[in-house]
């Protein structure tokens, strides 16, 4: 791969991880637990819609600071330690602070309003705090910009050599589990505002630089162990559905995490690594939608809601609602507006 090669793949992980954001956050308003972590929460709940989310909730957020991770070291093929701080500051830094100002205030009026709460300006990180805790790793890695960018080092080379055997992937495995084990989370999957989530964030965004700057070695080895990786995480997943309610021992949900992410990644770099119109706009809409989501979750439980309907139709509108504010809001305001657009993390026209 050269190095001025777009990869394609890493784009779709980065939108369907989005997506899969969106609709895990519309299935909490249905959990009987969504009122405790601040979300408008229906009376009509259940359980069952929870067994899916459960198996995405364990590596969607890795996932995506694989990704970001990934993302920095494309970066720093074209730009110096001061481009990279600028590049990142517009594109994470503005959004982080107007977000946390705009955005997420709003969701919460809507809280607020529905559960007859005072109504106060409440800023804060809210949702975002994935932004924020970028912003922090990238200054963490800022060493690696002085590096020659082909990383033609020895401890570069040894993993290039060692991924000639695709099976050692799993090696990078036990940097989690040492993690999960050490930091010993009541719940795995308790990503926000705990250490576990921001050390589990760090090491996923390292390993997501390393493994774009290894090149194909690693590549070429998840995609042959893909199905591999894709069994065991299935199996892990049901040993955790079945016999410990979806909350197994720590070690072994770090090794379902990191092999669900594995197969996406492999079968990601077999199937979707090319070029389509649809990428192309979806790529661009991603980021905004991730940051204004909330308004219209909040909106659409709010107006949904209290009309009382059948779960199944709740759920359907609150999921139509939200996508179709989005898609108007970005389609209408964000993409077309000049000085709106780096608000949101996009270039100005």
């Amino acid at each position: 791969m050269s190095t001025a090669e777009r990869r394609y793949d890493i784009d779709w992980l980065r939108v369907i991880a989005i997506a899969f954001l969106l609709i895990y956050h519309v299935v909490i308003v249905f959990q009987p637990w969504g009122f405790y972590i601040g979300f408008i929460q229906s009376s009509d709940t259940s359980d069952a819609i929870w067994i899916p989310m459960a198996m995405l909730n364990v590596w969607r957020i890795p996932l995506l600071f694989f990704v970001s991770g990934m993302g920095v070291c494309f970066s720093l093929r074209r730009r110096d330690w001061k481009q990279l701080l600028l590049e990142r500051g517009r594109r994470i830094l503005i959004p982080l602070i107007f977000g946390s100002f705009l955005i997420v205030p709003i969701h919460i009026f809507i809280f607020q309003v529905y559960y007859g709460k005072k109504v106060v300006y409440s800023p804060g990180v809210g949702h975002l705090w994935f932004l924020l805790n970028i912003c922090i790793y990238v200054i963490q890695m800022i060493g690696f910009a002085f590096l020659d960018k082909k990383y033609d080092y020895k401890f570069f080379n040894f993993f290039r050599k060692l991924l000639k055997r695709p099976y050692f992937i799993y090696l990078f495995l036990f940097p989690f589990i040492i993690e999960a084990e050490l930091l010993n989370p009541q719940f795995f999957s308790l990503y926000v505002g705990t250490t576990h989530g921001f050390i589990v964030g760090m090491m996923a965004f390292f390993f997501g630089f390393f493994f774009i700057a290894i090149g194909d070695s690693f590549w070429k080895a998840v995609e042959k162990m893909k199905i591999i990786s894709f069994l065991i995480a299935g199996s892990l997943y049901l040993i955790r559905l079945i016999y410990f309610d979806l909350n197994a021992p720590n070690y072994l949900t770090s090794i379902e995490s990191m092999n669900w992410i594995f197969a996406v990644m492999g079968f990601g770099y077999k199937y979707f690594n090319k070029p389509s119109k649809i990428l192309s706009y979806l790529s661009q809409a991603a980021y905004p939608v991730y940051i204004i989501h909330m308004i219209f979750l909040y909106l659409a439980a709010y107006l949904i809601l209290p009309f009382g309907l059948e779960l199944g139709v709740n759920i359907l509108l609150i999921v139509l609602f939200t996508f179709a504010g989005c898609y108007i809001t970005y389609e209408l305001l964000v993409k077309r507006i000049s000085f709106i657009r780096p608000l949101f993390g996009l270039k100005r026209k």
